[in-house]
């Protein structure tokens, strides 16, 4: 028996029930008194679709779900298929009633190389949608172009104006990187209010399901040059969990000047993010991340955070040199919580990857209180996605640019063992100071020592450079931290970097 509302079970097309976020809570608190029930995956020739083949099945945009004329928001689905084998119910909702939206495979372009796998003994059907995504006009009012896709598990990404995918978002994470088997729970049903004409934002709601928790999510989205949608969690405990991941991200850090690695690649830079950063009590710390030799996890503490997220900075095509990726376009991504989140950490995770189709950076909030059976959880937060969003930098001096590089004296041999971090500074009331002497480094390493650390302003501009050599034992995570500071008040971000010796 289905744990699902009542509107996600398989209802005639023509039929409609009462629908509110309300109501929809109140059945994921019901389902989570009942054991999970996986929805049985797809099987035959849809389930055989590799890759390739998948990419040649695409929504016909001509039978987009409210075209028209006065239309500011479209909705296509995603067939199911390739690594997309568990379905997804979409619901319109339309004066507090919802009804389901039936696909059919009309509602698809299918090469026909692929059509001709997909026929059984009656022909090719479509066995169900597995997500969908919005299409508005976002950078030129006479086309549509996608601005939210929701397909995998709980997975979603956004764009603002201008840019192109990159880091998404997640639902929620559960046990990630805990010793444990990840539990990966899945949005099972989504209901989309009809936006009306004219209409700045679309409004809707999803039913989240795993082994352990349940959940009712609303979304409000808010498409511009940076999007924003605000989000609206109630989860419920079925078990036991040892960490729960709030607001998850993902990303892919591969290479750049900080940790370029043994990567033979023309260009100088591969990442859809470069740094974790985190405003709490009204600082602001920047982790820089890293391709680790193995994996790498970081705990950062804060109460109350007034916001966190994965950022690209680097907006210069010479920076990356990449002329298909455009990695200089990826948003960065911002959460912003609602309300008081209490005692808790950042964890950012960093994966070892040789490839950049590989997402190895994960970020997300963990509670200090642990998660059990019966629990009820709210969780409300903000999510900004675009060029440079807010809270994507300080008010204070920003780190420009980290780069790192053998210890000692450049041009020469070096034996000293030391490892070179150089961290450039701009911005805030740091550009306005002259005197050499008014703005000193404040820096710290734990399992490693700072061997010596030197500040200048370089020459013509408003940078301060801060010069860190570094000596650590093999195999140790080295977790170093920096700031510039005027009698003690901090005059710059945080800068923090984690140092794994071979």
């Amino acid at each position: 028996m289905s744990t699902l509302p009542a509107m996600a079970q398989d209802a005639p097309s023509d039929e409609r029930e009462s629908f509110s976020f309300a109501a929809l809570t109140d059945s994921m608190r019901e389902a989570a008194k009942a054991p999970y029930e996986p929805p049985a995956p797809i099987e035959g020739p849809w389930a055989a679709l590799d890759y390739d083949a998948y990419r040649r099945i695409n929504f016909d945009t001509d039978r987009a779900v409210w075209a028209g004329d006065d239309a500011v928001f479209q909705l296509h689905a995603y067939p199911m298929g390739w690594l997309f084998r568990e379905p997804l119910r979409i619901f319109e909702v339309t004066d507090g009633t919802a009804r389901p939206i039936e696909f059919t495979l009309d509602d698809f372009r299918v090469d026909p190389g692929v059509a001709a796998d997909l026929s059984g003994e009656n022909g090719p059907s479509l066995p169900g949608v597995a997500g969908f995504r919005i299409n508005t006009p976002l950078n030129d009012p006479s086309r549509y172009d996608e601005v939210v896709s929701f397909l995998g598990a709980s997975y979603f990404r956004a764009l603002g104006r201008g840019n192109t995918y990159g880091i998404s978002a997640r639902g929620l994470a559960v046990n990630t990187a805990t010793g444990r088997d990840e539990e990966f729970p899945r949005f099972s049903a989504a209901w989309l209010e009809r936006p009306a004409p004219g209409a700045e934002q679309i409004v809707f709601y999803t039913a989240l399901e795993s082994a352990s928790v349940t959940g009712a999510f609303r979304f409000v989205l808010r498409p511009g040059e940076t999007t924003v949608i605000d989000v609206t969690t109630r989860l419920f405990m079925r078990q036991d969990v040892r960490q729960l991941g709030i607001a998850p991200l993902t990303s892919m850090y591969l290479f750049g000047p900080s940790d370029r690695g043994g990567f033979d690649d023309y260009r100088p830079a591969v990442h859809d993010s470069e740094a974790l950063i985190l405003t709490s009590a009204g600082q602001t710390s920047f982790r820089q991340l890293a391709n680790p030799p193995r994996l790498a996890n970081s705990y950062l503490a804060a109460r109350n955070p007034q916001s966190f997220g994965l950022v690209q900075r680097s907006r210069e095509f010479d920076q990356y040199l990449d002329s298909g990726a455009h990695y200089e376009r990826r948003p960065s991504l911002i959460v912003e919580p609602v309300g008081e989140w209490g005692a808790g950490n950042v964890r950012l995770i960093e994966i070892p990857s040789e490839l950049e189709v590989n997402d190895n950076i994960v970020a997300f909030w963990v509670p200090e209180a642990e998660a059990r059976a019966g629990d009820e959880l709210s969780f409300d937060y903000r999510l900004y996605w675009g060029m440079d969003p807010a809270g994507a930098r300080s008010d204070k001096a920003c780190v420009l640019r980290t780069t790192t590089g053998e210890g000692g004296v450049s041009g020469v041999a070096n034996a000293n063992g030391h490892r070179k971090f150089v961290i450039d500074f701009q911005g805030g009331t740091l550009g306005e100071i002259d005197d050499p002497e008014a703005v000193t480094p404040s820096a710290s390493a734990t399992n490693g020592e700072i061997a010596e650390a030197v500040l200048s302003r370089i020459d013509g501009t408003d940078i301060w450079r801060l010069v860190l050599e570094v000596d650590a034992t093999s195999g140790q995570a080295v977790e170093l931290r920096a700031d510039l500071r005027a009698n003690d008040v901090p005059l710059s971000e945080t800068w923090l970097y984690q140092w794994q010796t071979e």
